[in-house]
Parts: C-alpha cells; sequence; structure tokens
C-alpha cells in the first residue's frame, strides 16, 4: 500500500510539473478563456436576476443560450490545451480551437447521461435509507437492538456517508468523459463508458491530484477560520488567477496520462469496470 501511494505521490507530481510547463508559457491564453468562461457564468446569474420576473419563457431561452456559450467555452479550453501538448511549438487561434457542433451535441447528450449515472447511484442508495429507520424501530421492538437513540443515529450516519462517498466516487470516475468527446470524437455513451474504463485503478492518484488543485482553496478556507480576512483575500485572488487555469491543464494532463496507459478493450462494457 506504501509502495502504491508512492508510485501514486510521483504521478501526481509529474502531472503537476508537465501542467504548470504549459501553464506558465501560455498563461495568458489559457487564463483568457478561464476567464470567459467566469465572464459567461456571470452573465447568466445576473441576466436570470433581472428578467425572471419579466418572462419565464425568455429566462429559459438565455438560460439555454448561457449553458450552450459556457460549455462551448469550457471544450475550446480542452480543444487548446490538447493542441498545446501536441504541438506546442506551433500557435494556435483560440478561434480555431471551437468544437465542432458534432461534439457539442455530443457533450449535451452525454451530460445527460453523466447526471442520469449520479441519478440512478442515488436511487438505489438513498431508498435503502429511507428504509433503516423503520427497520432499526422494528429491531428495537422485538429486543435485537436495545437503544434506538444511539445505534440508530450511527448506522444511519454511516449509511449516508457511504451512499455520499458512492456519490462522489461514480462522479469522479465518469467526469472524464468531455476529453474522450474532444480527443478521440467518442460517442455520448462510449465516452462515459470509457471514462469508467480509464479510472479503474487510478482513483488514489485522481483524488491526490484533485487535493493537491484544491490546496489552495483550502488554505484560504483556514485562513476565514482563522478571521484574517486580508490574507484569505490575498489567497483567493492567487486561487483564482493561477490555480484555476492551472487545474484545467493538470486534468487535461491526467487524461492524456492515464488514456495512453490504459490497455483494455477499446469498447469496454460497464460491469468489468465498476470495481
Amino acid at each position: 500500500m506504501i509502495n502504491y501511494l508512492k508510485e501514486s505521490t510521483f504521478a501526481v507530481n509529474d502531472v503537476i510539473q508537465k501542467a504548470w510547463s504549459i501553464t506558465k508559457k501560455h498563461y495568458f491564453s489559457i487564463a483568457t478563456l478561464c476567464f470567459l468562461m467566469f465572464i459567461t457564468a456571470s452573465a447568466s446569474s445576473l441576466m436570470a436576476f433581472f428578467i425572471k420576473d419579466v418572462s419565464k419563457v425568455l429566462s429559459v431561452i438565455m438560460a439555454l443560450i448561457f449553458v450552450f456559450l459556457y460549455f462551448t467555452i469550457n471544450l475550446s479550453l480542452f480543444k487548446y490545451i490538447f493542441h498545446l501538448m501536441d504541438d506546442e511549438e506551433n500557435d494556435v487561434k483560440i478561434v480555431d480551437t471551437l468544437p465542432t457542433r458534432q461534439q457539442i451535441i455530443r457533450f449535451l447528450i452525454a451530460t445527460l447521461y453523466f447526471i442520469g449515472c449520479i441519478l440512478f447511484i442515488g436511487l438505489i442508495l438513498f431508498p435503502i435509507l429511507y428504509v433503516l429507520d423503520p427497520v432499526l424501530r422494528y429491531l428495537v421492538k422485538i429486543g435485537w437492538v436495545s437503544s434506538f437513540n444511539e445505534t440508530g443515529v450511527v448506522i444511519t450516519q454511516v449509511a449516508v456517508g457511504i451512499a455520499i462517498l458512492a456519490l462522489f466516487i461514480t462522479w469522479l470516475r465518469i467526469s472524464f468523459f468531455p476529453f474522450f468527446i474532444i480527443d478521440k470524437n467518442a460517442a455520448p455513451f462510449e465516452s462515459i463508458k470509457l471514462s469508467l474504463a480509464i479510472t479503474k485503478g487510478n482513483f488514489t492518484k485522481i483524488l491526490l491530484l484533485l487535493l493537491v488543485l484544491g490546496g489552495g482553496y483550502l488554505i484560504y478556507l483556514l485562513f476565514n477560520l482563522l478571521q484574517w480576512p486580508f490574507v484569505a483575500f490575498i489567497v483567493n485572488i492567487l486561487s483564482s488567477f493561477i490555480i484555476v487555469p492551472l487545474s484545467s491543464v493538470a486534468l487535461t494532463v491526467a487524461y492524456r496520462k492515464i488514456a495512453s496507459e490504459y490497455k483494455g478493450d477499446e469498447h469496454p462494457d460497464i460491469l468489468h469496470n465498476i470495481v
């Protein structure tokens, strides 16, 4: 286990170093795309606030437009980073990295599959939590459990924790689907299956990478708890302008690394890649 964690740590270091090298050389173009995503999300929130009482139909239409724009910029960012990784010597205009109409449609369909997978896991797990209360009360009634308050609370908390963990693992393992659509032009559900396949055996590495990338935000929360608002503000600014662009590059580099090491089937099934 210790050797596995060492290997995972070294793998994360390699990804961070490669991502930092790319981000440092092309910071302004990558940061511009990240800033455009931020502006799009902020404009969407403002627009929804101002027109929510004007027309619900118009509000829905504008929301769809902003979602489409946000996803288009997001996919453009991934496509641009792929170009930097594959052909770093030749410059490319951001406008040339716009995803094709087919890729956007496939991404939107795959997103629905992604949401469906999360909801499916939730539908399996949370009914079990709903049944726990009457079952525990029945066990108390027949004398198998002495106290519902202590035992019931503990068991319920453990069950809720397991359910949340299962949802998180599912989210993390299938969240690489956009890369397959942009990089391999994969079909929507195929991209979900490929994401599940390449993350099999790489969960610890991906989790460590997310913890490293999320370190800036954790430090920001720490300074907030210590009531050092000025230091927290500086950390938040640095995190926004450095960690966010670096995270986008690092996740793309991580995808390319684990995808290149994948030795499984080109058309994997789900059952053999769940665990």
